[in-house]
């Protein structure tokens, strides 16, 4: 299955020189979405997963679904100022900017196996914060799942002491 068919380049998005990789056309289409998230779950392998963290906003989509499958809990990362409980947070850079992530104090306990899942893997440094979230919480990081890698960035330099999966690559 090539479901780089389902992905549509969108350019000079969010800024001047950047190619978005619009993921828009796989969710639309149901059962492309259902062997999508099927093949993310084969990149897991039988891993036992208690939590699954979906980054803001396009890893919550198969985050939840991943979550589901693997009878684990959900856990969003958003942006600073979004989840109203009491929060660690940590700044991170991107290909076009930075930012700081944010995770509930209590969405992962001491040992607690995870999963980390977005959309698209780039430069690393919005995986990287997830990671330090994570092991600052006591969680143990199983794999980072992404759709999408674009290898060129070379995002994955970033993750060298985690398990990296990814679905399509650019």
């Amino acid at each position: 299955m090539n479901f780089k068919d389902y992905i549509r380049d969108i350019d000079n998005f969010p800024k001047q020189g950047v190619v978005f990789k619009d993921i828009t056309p796989l969710l639309n289409d149901a059962a492309i979405l259902k062997k999508a998230t099927k093949a993310l779950l084969n990149l897991v392998n039988e891993h036992k997963i208690d939590k699954v963290i979906g980054m803001e906003s396009r890893g919550f989509f198969f985050a939840t679904l991943l979550a589901t499958e693997l009878n684990a809990g959900f856990v969003p990362v958003r942006k600073k100022g979004k989840l109203p409980f009491t929060v660690l947070s940590k700044p991170y850079s991107l290909e076009y900017g930075d930012d700081a992530l944010e995770i509930h104090a209590d969405a992962i306990q001491k040992n607690d196996r995870v999963l980390i899942h977005d959309d698209v893997l780039a430069t690393g440094g919005t995986a990287k914060a997830v990671c330090e979230l994570v092991e600052e919480l006591g969680g143990e990081i199983i794999q980072c799942n992404f759709l999408i890698e674009l290898d060129f960035l070379q995002g994955r330099e970033q993750l060298e002491a985690y398990k990296v999966a990814s679905l399509i690559h650019y």
